[in-house]
């Protein structure tokens, strides 16, 4: 696979980078994208990184969401963004794509030498008893994914779905992120990433009492970058939005022609020139 032109920072360079970007109250913003043309238009307009979403990038690969895409599709396209953006990347690995710490490791070491200098990895359960993995058997992942790939190479933000999933009662949510986010971190995690909350009073406290970096979803009905950098937040995500809005665009543009015959939903569209100028020397 060659290297875009572009690409020039050494993986540690671009390691290193990407940790510094995370800073309390001057919040990473990440425009996620699922293939390399979304990777380099997000670049393009002044992205200091590149995240995947592992949604869009199971929808843009014919899977769904939720560990049912192949890991060597996913790190394949990991590979395949990495090459064609010179900033730095971080790969959305769901929950690892694989049963156990060991498949995790492996998932890892694949990532890293694909190019990413980032994961997302997340303690929902798609199959088996409960929709959150127990907090000792995540935070064997986290340390598995630690030990395949060290603090200078990679920063392991790690995802905790209990708002995302509405897990427990809400008096005891709170709690029980913190408790996850302490056993996740000290099992090597760099950053937490809570989806799923918007409450500013809830982020303020998720500021204060997760010993890390925190990560926040947003999007419409959220607080503004802004508003969340005041609250100390370190890094905000679009997560799926994007894909999903630009998925949304291909259905309004069919519905209309097929139904009106006219063509308005792609008045805005990007000029066919200026993103064919954007893939040129891109790796592929």
């Amino acid at each position: 696979m060659s290297i875009s032109h572009t690409q020039t920072a050494s993986s540690t360079d671009r390691a290193r980078l990407f940790r510094a970007l995370h800073e309390s109250g001057r919040p990473l913003v990440l425009p996620n994208a699922w293939d390399v043309a979304s990777a380099r238009v997000v670049e393009d307009e002044g992205a200091a990184a590149i995240a995947t979403t592992s949604a869009g990038v199971a929808w843009s690969l014919g899977a769904a969401d939720g560990g049912r895409l192949d890991r060597d599709l996913a790190v394949g396209l990991v590979a395949r963004v990495a090459a064609a953006v010179g900033v730095p990347v971080t790969a959305d690995i769901e929950g690892g794509y694989a049963d156990d710490p060991g498949g995790v490791a492996t998932t890892v070491r694949d990532v890293v030498a694909a190019g990413a200098v980032g994961i997302n990895i997340e303690d929902a359960r798609h199959s088996g008893p409960g929709a959150l993995r127990a907090v000792g058997e995540q935070a064997e992942r986290i340390a598995a994914a630690r030990e395949a790939a060290d603090p200078a190479a990679l920063f392991i933000n790690a995802r905790i779905d209990t708002y995302l999933l509405s897990s427990g009662d809400a008096e005891t949510r709170l709690a029980d992120t913190l408790s996850r986010a302490e056993a996740y971190v000290a099992a090597g995690a760099d950053g937490i990433f809570v989806p799923g909350v918007t409450d500013p009073v809830l982020v303020l406290a998720l500021v204060k009492g997760v010993g890390a970096p925190l990560n926040v979803l947003a999007g419409p009905g959220a607080r503004t970058v802004t508003e969340l950098a005041e609250l100390g937040v370190a890094r905000v995500s679009l997560g799926s939005s994007i894909a999903e809005a630009a998925y949304t665009v291909v259905r309004r543009g069919a519905r209309e022609v097929l139904t009106t015959g006219t063509y308005g939903t792609l008045a805005e569209a990007i000029g066919y020139g200026e993103l064919n100028d954007l893939l040129r020397g891109s790796g592929t």
